[in-house]
């Protein structure tokens, strides 16, 4: 224990007497159970969180798909308008298109809440699958802006639903060596939906007809396809089923899970153990139980660590292949750089798993934090050099720094944003936190859609990397915050983090202190 006043002595004495000797072996188990064991051990349980993070992925390859058709030239012949001699699509519709994807999370994700708890994770998914199977034909046929924002907005309202289903299905299929990892792919899913996408484009762009655009949305119907296929095998959450009392089908579902050496009796003792503990607790499975004295905190944090995704200037990723564009580069090689950007973002949130398991995530966040804050800034500050328009190695310059801070972003806190979400929310209110959570970072998304467009545009204020000092004071400000709130959550059980937070720990008590 690294502080050792009565209070966290007792706290702690407390704690063994709470922990009946079933969940105690579990947990005992989980804590010495390394991510390879847990790899062979798990491997069904693997492949499910992957197979339920799918729905990210169009989440994600819809609104990358929208910023980079605004610089395809089909594109821009069909949906917008001449100035100054080029087609450009004006930033109102920018705006309006944009606002599908951002308005879908905040519907979405509090809608998804009810269903996720009433009827489960699966059938949710299920039904969710099916609805965005169905928009992507208004999006298809599309040959007007209006047509196109009304599949965007149906569309996105569905969208915002796979943001809150795949974390919380993660989180509670998979034991804790592979917990943080799991929860973190999410991560990888927006990248991947967001590198198709810009593959995609770039495949297409230099089309002269509708298919530049038209065949890009059709890609979207892979997804539901595979889907849809797969889910009728697919176990539901033992965690859900605890709670609904069916209590054999969580066991049945832990086997399915876990591979036949595996003991799950222990298991599903602690699953049922923390259920009763937060009952005990008054933690509840409201919206406005979120909300409550003993789960404030915890939404806090939720809210927090998503909401400063948006706030270090993730919005301006959708934005890239167009910034680099009005930066100066040339069509193609902005394409390129676009991709490239991205898939140093995939690379990074691959290397992200090996630090995850390695260090804490407290650590991890705001070390990436302040990094990303500099990065910003520098964009900003190269932006302020005489002459820019004549100087191609500062453009270059800014765009390469816009691909570090991509690599370092998927490297730290976009996936360890998710691994905090998860591992902080109390299990019976997990998903109305995850929404909760998505829905506030997706209202700072909308701020976001609408101010960019203004900001960038060259018929606007045409800021170009001077957004760099923008969101590099509010990654600095994010900091300041994270520091203070963001506890150490690594290698802990629900059951463990319940207790810390129903003791009210400070928040760098966290890391060592001691339930046996």
């Amino acid at each position: 224990m690294v502080e050792k006043p009565p209070v966290m002595a007792d706290a702690s004495n407390d704690a063994k007497k709470e922990i009946g000797p079933d969940a105690l072996h579990a947990t005992e188990i989980e804590h010495n159970m390394t991510f390879f064991v847990a790899l062979k051990l798990y491997p069904t349980s693997v492949f499910w969180s992957i197979f339920f993070s799918l729905g990210v992925i169009m989440t994600a390859f819809d609104p990358q798909l929208l910023g980079n058709l605004y610089a395809t030239p089909a594109f821009q012949r069909d949906f917008g308008y001449l100035f100054e001699g080029e087609y450009i699509i004006s930033a109102p519709w920018q705006t309006g298109l944009g606002m599908g994807n951002p308005i879908g999370q905040v519907v979405g994700a509090l809608a998804a809440g009810f269903p996720m708890e009433w009827y489960g994770r699966k059938l949710t998914f299920g039904a969710c699958v099916i609805g965005t199977a169905s928009c992507i034909f208004i999006q298809f046929f599309a040959r007007s802006l209006p047509v196109l924002l009304v599949g965007e907005l149906l569309g996105g309202l569905i969208l915002g639903t796979y943001a809150t289903i795949a974390p919380a299905y993660a989180s509670e299929v998979c034991p804790i060596a592979l917990r943080g990892v799991l929860t973190a792919y999410i991560n990888l899913c927006f990248v991947m939906g967001q590198l198709l996408a810009n593959g995609v484009i770039a495949g297409t762009s230099q089309l002269s007809t509708h298919w530049a655009y038209s065949a890009p949305f059709a890609v979207q119907w892979l997804w539901p396809l595979i889907i849809l296929v797969c889910l009728p095998f697919a176990p539901e959450s033992p965690w859900w089923l605890v709670r609904k009392r069916r209590f054999e089908e969580a066991e049945k579902a832990l086997r399915t899970l876990a591979s036949k050496d595996v003991d799950v009796t222990p298991t599903l003792a602690m699953i049922i153990e923390t259920d009763k503990l937060e009952h005990e607790m008054e933690t509840g499975t409201s919206y406005w139980d979120c909300f409550k004295k003993i789960n404030l905190r915890r939404t806090e944090i939720s809210v927090g660590v998503y909401t400063i995704q948006v706030f270090s200037g993730i919005y301006l990723v959708g934005y890239a292949t167009y910034f680099f564009q009005l930066a100066g580069l040339p069509g193609s090689k902005a394409f390129d750089m676009g991709v490239g950007f991205l898939a140093v973002g995939f690379v990074g949130t691959l290397f992200s798993w090996i630090l995850i398991t390695r260090f804490g995530r407290r650590r991890i966040y705001n070390i990436g934090l302040v990094i990303l804050s500099v990065l910003q800034l520098l964009i900003g500050i190269l932006d302020c050099v005489p002459n820019y328009e004549d100087r191609p190695g500062v453009i270059w310059a800014q765009s390469t720094i816009m691909v570090i801070w991509n690599g370092i972003y998927d490297l730290t806190i976009g996936p360890v944003c998710f691994v905090i979400i998860c591992e902080c929310s109390a299990t019976k209110v997990r998903s109305k936190t995850i929404a909760i959570a998505t829905a506030v970072q997706a209202l700072m998304g909308i701020v976001m859609t609408v101010a960019i467009p203004y900001m960038i545009n060259p018929d606007q204020a045409n800021m170009r990397g001077k957004l760099g000092f923008f969101f590099g004071g509010l990654s600095a400000m994010s900091f300041t915050w994270s520091w203070f709130r963001v506890p150490e959550t690594k290698g802990r059980t629900f059951e463990e983090l319940d207790l810390m937070f129903e003791k009210r720990l400070k928040t760098r008590a966290f890391k060592n202190y001691k339930i046996v």
